[in-house]
């Protein structure tokens, strides 16, 4: 249970409260992205926490190193227990952003939160990368040199795709977090997702965490679908 995040990729407070209420105690954290965050706010985090559950604030900051330093000390007060911003904004804006996470936490004497890197995303390939966004680097190098950046940052982990575990782990060690979205079941659709794997797959490749949404909320009974998912990484630990 612990390893699966559930995306909570809704519009309203309502529509995240319902599924909170019936996948709560069946999943290790909910994921509140830009688009339920920017229709409902900070108040959508205290229901989950309301609610006893952890919530994963994931809405990438990417800005100038002062604005995403200040950007995450607000996250921190929140109390989230993981968030992140894109490691494509520098190592200056990553060291920025563990330093204020560092002061907030120390200052509301809360546990600092998990942060995370957004190496490339899922919905990305090589071509996209190369010809569209200049990126001369092969894609998995691309994705092992922003999770090194992210490290000397003193960042906690990196969000990557499953397929770039191996070298994520070779590269930064076992103490590194890896959160990997594009994770989906064989009986789920890929969506606009490129770089995907079965939860199965991600788990033995080395994840830490895995995030799942669509498969999950778009299922006719969300909770069997939650429980076959942590069947599959139930099989999959050691």
């Amino acid at each position: 249970m612990e390893r699966l995040i559930l995306a909570l990729d809704v519009e309203t407070i309502k529509g995240a409260e319902e599924i909170v209420d019936l996948l709560r105690g069946k999943v290790g954290a909910f994921k509140v992205g830009s688009e339920l965050f920017a229709g409902a706010g900070p108040s959508v985090v205290e229901m989950i926490q309301r609610k006893g559950e952890r919530v994963f604030l994931d809405l990438k900051f990417h800005d100038i190193p002062n604005t995403v330093a200040k950007a995450v000390a607000q996250a921190c007060r929140l109390g989230v227990f993981m968030l992140n911003l894109h490691a494509s904004g520098g190592s200056e804006m990553m060291r920025a952003a563990a330093a204020a996470a560092q002061r907030a936490s120390a200052d509301s004497k809360g546990s600092r939160p998990h942060l995370l890197g957004v190496t490339v995303l899922t919905s990305l390939d090589e071509s996209i990368l190369r010809e569209e966004l200049g990126v001369q680097r092969p894609l998995r190098e691309q994705v092992v040199h922003l999770a090194k950046m992210a490290q000397e940052a003193r960042l906690d982990g990196v969000v990557a795709s499953p397929q770039e575990i191996h070298e994520i782990r070779a590269a930064c060690g076992k103490g590194f977090l890896i959160v990997t979205p594009g994770v989906r079941p064989s009986w789920a659709a890929a969506g606009d997702q490129k770089r995907i794997m079965t939860p199965k797959e991600a788990i033995e490749a080395g994840a830490d965490y895995i995030i799942v949404g669509r498969p999950i909320l778009a299922a006719p009974d969300p909770g069997a679908a939650a429980h076959r998912i942590l069947e599959e990484i139930q099989g999959a630990c050691p």
